[in-house]
């Protein structure tokens, strides 16, 4: 394996381990690879989201290598990564449409890849012009959500469809290895080492290396997709902020509570600040936010809301060590991300003054979540957090489907159609709801 420093503006910040792709393991991202070839030839475009790292070029390039596979012509293909320095002149939407234009295979489909399309200037007015060619099948990514809040969201209603990919999920990350035993230690693993997928690549070889690599992706994020990009000066009291949330992951959070816990903050501004950077945070990937919302009153709340760290491998690296202790809110963490990969709006639910961890709702389905390290007492037929995570379930007075999640490794258990089954067991297998 061969490691390469990278040096951005000889800042030590900014420089980063990465793994030379040529020598990668490509985990197949089987879920999202099957949207890809679901919507293949269709005039719509596939527009790919998510955080740096998260695996979406090299989606692109599993799915290159299945058109070829299939019978498309290597010349039918047209892949531009726009953080390549190769491509910089291409960063002008002008040249980048002359570029794709003179390369199209006449009567034949062309696919068009865009990686990281972001960088270029004026985007939209050139995926709208290859959009109305029939004759073009377009695949684009970014890593900040600008991308659709943009002109483009606007100019392209109804025509494209948004991939939210997201770092490996623990399946993902058990099928890269051989051994697939001693499920426990590998989830710990998986919760430090990260979820990213060049980090398992780092840790077969020396796990002390993927601090660095973090480091880098951390760091590029923060200065690129953040501040760059929003104008934020203060990188301080940015990383301040970026840090209280990954500290308070699965708590009720305002912005007051943040501002109030936050030095260094001009108090008269505080409020606009902070929620300009949280809403900053929120379009690089790094944090998601989980809304309240009242399932008797059905309505959704504005206030008290949760935040959830995109890797608690990258929580691990910001805050230390002594932040696996709080393995609730951390196992809370990985189970929200799981119900996202699934396709769920997930909020965080209110019966009366009561709260359940999580409402997952479908157009044609809503399941309720309740997540616990374990539900047994510290003596034997002591009930009290068992009870404590059945009652707001057992308030809900609708037929659809109630968990409880855990690592407790007994049977799966059943309470009058509340099922309790093991974490591990649902992360591996989806067919659990």
């Amino acid at each position: 394996m061969i490691l390469k420093k990278l040096d951005c503006n000889n800042k030590r910040e900014y420089n980063y381990f990465i793994v030379r792709k040529s020598f990668m393991e490509r985990i197949s991202r089987e879920n999202y690879l099957s949207i890809l070839k679901n919507f293949k030839d269709q005039q719509i475009i596939k527009v790919i989201t998510g955080i740096r790292r998260c695996g979406k070029s090299t989606l692109l390039e599993i799915f290159q290598d299945y058109l070829k596979e299939n019978g498309v012509e290597a010349k039918q293909i047209i892949s531009i990564n726009f953080e390549n320095a190769d491509y910089e002149e291409l960063q002008d939407r002008k040249k980048l449409y002359e570029y794709i234009k003179e390369r199209l295979v006449e009567g034949k489909k062309t696919y068009v890849f865009l990686d990281e399309i972001q960088n270029v200037n004026e985007f939209e007015k050139t995926v709208d012009s290859l959009f109305i060619n029939k004759d073009v099948d377009l695949y684009i990514t970014s890593s900040n959500a600008y991308l659709l809040s943009s002109e483009l969201a606007t100019l392209l209603t109804g025509r494209y469809i948004e991939i939210k990919m997201l770092p490996l999920s623990f399946k993902e990350y058990l099928s890269s290895f051989e051994d697939k035993t001693d499920l426990s230690r590998k989830f710990r693993d998986y919760l430090r080492y990260s979820s990213f997928p060049q980090a398992i690549e780092l840790y077969k070889i020396n796990p002390e290396n993927i601090n660095l690599f973090l480091d880098g992706i951390y760091n590029t994020i923060l200065f690129k997709d953040v501040m760059q990009r929003k104008g934020i000066t203060d990188k301080n009291v940015l990383e301040r902020v970026t840090k209280y949330l990954y500290d308070n992951i699965g708590n009720r959070t305002s912005m007051k509570s943040i501002s109030d816990n936050i030095e260094g903050i001009n108090k008269n501004s505080s409020y606009n600040t902070i929620s300009n950077y949280v809403d900053a945070l929120i379009d690089s990937y790094l944090i998601f936010k989980a809304n309240r919302y009242d399932i008797k009153g059905k309505e959704f709340l504005k206030t008290q809301e949760k935040y959830y760290a995109i890797d608690i491998g990258l929580r691990y690296y910001m805050l230390g060590q002594g932040s696996g202790r709080d393995m609730g809110h951390i196992l809370e963490n990985i189970v929200y991300l799981e119900l996202l990969r699934r396709g769920y709006e997930v909020y965080i639910g209110k019966y009366d003054d009561l709260e359940i961890d999580f409402v997952a709702r479908k157009p044609e389905n809503t399941i309720y979540y309740q997540v616990a390290l374990t539900t047994r007492g510290e003596n034997e037929g002591d009930n009290k957090i068992l009870d404590r995570e059945l009652t707001p379930l057992r308030k809900i007075n609708d037929n659809y489907p109630k968990y409880i999640l855990t690592l407790d490794d007994d049977l799966d258990a059943d309470f009058d159609g509340i099922k309790k089954i093991n974490v591990l067991d649902w992360l591996l297998d989806e067919k659990n709801n």
